[in-house]
Parts: structure tokens; C-alpha cells; sequence
């Protein structure tokens, strides 16, 4: 193997054990005011807004006067800034450390968790809504802002990566989300995710994680990309497609494509089938009856 570009022995034994890292200070301050910008005019495109759009997806309190963003769907695609970031070494050298040269997007979202009423997103493992052919694929997210216990940060159960995927049904249908008794795990045994702006996470696609709302007075913006090694080809039946090879192939971020599937001794639960409400995370989690953050604290 090559040497490492970025990270060290140390961190990528830890990403093995654990199934994430936090990387400190990664981003420099000049890019992640140029996001804080592309955020405000976002903001500004929610002002009049009454519904999610495919742009924009909106928090519960949100009103037409008091505009409130609870993510911005696939922020790559609709602004050059964070597109820059996603194809420059800032983030994708410590990806190729951890999943080899040749890497392809698969999605990415900004999360808005803005002071005190930023939505939480119950506990979860990615790969139970796009099981692919192998499981290098992982998200690597921006902390656009200081990220502390009170206002929502990422929360990891150690080394879950490493065992079954869970189920993320309710009443016969995916809902997105998993009961942790259910499972056998417990929140008292999460790790949170905290640093400061400018720093990065990086969670394997199988790792179970959440994150409680917004309880603080401060904001809480995290960039996520969702990369995947080229030869991880998404499943029939996940919430992932390929379309024509020429658009899988323009997703490839750098190093070469291919059209040999890895096959790798991998669980998998197929998300169908699909819930009767569809939209983001945040709307199909409404629908199971297992609200995981409800009662446990920041």
C-alpha cells in the first residue's frame, strides 16, 4: 500500500475500530466563511417559502418571515463553493487513506441545526437505506460551526460498524430508523463528535449514529458528502441507482471507474418496502414510533 496522504497511523486504526474519527481544524477559516455566505442565500431563497422544494428542506417551526432550513439537498449541485470542497484534497485525501484511490460521490446534504429548535435525526445506520455490492463508502462531514454537547453533535455507537445491519422497519414499512433495545445497544455507550469549525468527521456507512436536536443558543451546520469506493455498486432494491453507466461514471470524484463490482461478505436488509410518505430523513423517521431522542439528553 501507499503511503498515507494525510492522516495518521493512529487515526486510521481508530476509523478501522470505531467506524468514525474527528480530524481537527481541517478546513481552512477563508472556505468555511465562503459556506456561512452560500447558507445566508439559501436562507434568503427560504424567505416565502411555505413547503419543502428540491432545493430546500424545511424545519417544522419554520414560517415565511422567520425562515428556518433544516438541510439543503445535495449542496454540491447547486453551489460551486461546496462543490470546490467536495473535489479538492481537503476532503478527499483522508478519503482515498481510508477507501483507496479511486472514489465516487454518492450524495451529499447540508444539515441545519440552528439554535434551539434544530430537528434530530434518530438513531440509524446509512447502509440500511443504500446497501451497496461492498461497504467502503462513508460520509465525511464539515463542521461549519463549533460543534459542543448541547447543540446536536453527531453521536456514534463504537464499532457497530462491525456487526449486523439492524432493522430499520415499522408496521411493514422502512421507516429509517432502529430501536436500540431492539438491537442491544444503549446511548450511554455513544460517542459524540465535537470540535471546532473547520474540523471533519468521518463515519463508515455501517457505523449506527444520530444526533439530538439543537438545544443551545448556538447554530450547528455540518456538510456532509457521502463517498463510495468505485467498485461499491449500489444493490436493486436500495435507495441508491445507478441510471446509465456515462451518469454513474461523471459521479467519479477521482481515480478510475470500472465496471466490476466488488462483492464483499457484507449484511444486508433491502429498504422496501418503501414508506407510504416519502422525502428526507426527517420525514420518513416521523413515521415509526421509535423516537430515540425524545427522552435522552444532549
Amino acid at each position: 500500500m501507499s503511503s498515507p496522504e494525510c492522516l495518521t497511523a493512529e487515526e486510521i486504526a481508530a476509523y478501522d475500530r470505531d467506524g468514525f474519527i474527528v480530524v481537527e481544524k481541517r478546513i481552512p477559516d477563508d472556505v468555511v466563511a465562503a459556506c456561512h455566505d452560500e447558507i445566508a442565500r439559501f436562507r434568503e431563497e427560504a424567505r416565502g417559502l411555505s413547503a419543502h422544494t428540491d432545493r430546500i428542506d424545511l424545519e417544522d417551526s419554520h414560517t415565511a418571515d422567520d425562515p428556518r432550513i433544516r438541510r439543503i439537498k445535495l449542496p454540491h449541485a447547486i453551489s460551486r463553493v461546496f462543490d470546490d470542497l467536495m473535489r479538492s484534497d481537503w476532503i478527499l485525501a483522508p478519503v482515498r487513506d481510508l477507501i483507496g484511490p479511486n472514489v465516487r460521490l454518492r450524495s451529499s446534504k447540508l444539515n441545519m441545526k440552528s439554535a434551539r429548535y434544530g430537528a434530530p435525526v434518530d438513531w440509524h445506520q446509512d447502509w440500511a437505506f443504500y446497501p451497496h455490492t461492498n461497504d467502503d463508502i462513508l460520509a465525511v462531514g464539515v463542521f461549519l460551526d463549533d460543534v459542543g454537547p448541547e447543540n446536536g453533535p453527531l453521536m456514534v455507537i463504537p464499532g457497530s460498524h462491525r456487526g449486523p445491519v439492524f432493522d430499520h422497519h415499522a408496521d411493514g414499512y422502512f421507516a429509517g430508523t432502529m430501536s436500540m433495545a431492539a438491537a442491544g445497544l444503549s446511548e450511554r455507550d455513544a460517542v459524540r463528535a465535537m470540535a471546532p469549525r473547520g474540523s471533519i468527521s468521518i463515519h463508515h456507512v455501517r457505523v449506527v449514529h444520530g444526533s439530538d436536536r439543537n438545544r443551545s443558543a448556538r447554530d450547528r451546520g455540518v456538510l456532509f458528502y457521502e463517498l463510495a469506493a468505485a467498485d461499491a455498486f449500489p444493490i436493486a432494491g436500495s435507495m441508491a441507482t445507478i441510471g446509465t453507466l456515462e451518469e454513474f461514471d461523471a459521479l467519479m470524484l477521482c481515480g478510475e471507474s470500472t465496471i466490476e463490482p466488488r462483492l464483499a461478505d457484507v449484511p444486508v436488509r433491502i429498504p422496501l418496502p418503501q414508506p407510504p410518505t416519502q422525502g428526507s430523513i426527517y420525514e420518513i423517521q416521523k413515521q415509526a414510533r421509535i423516537k430515540g431522542f425524545e427522552t435522552v439528553g444532549a
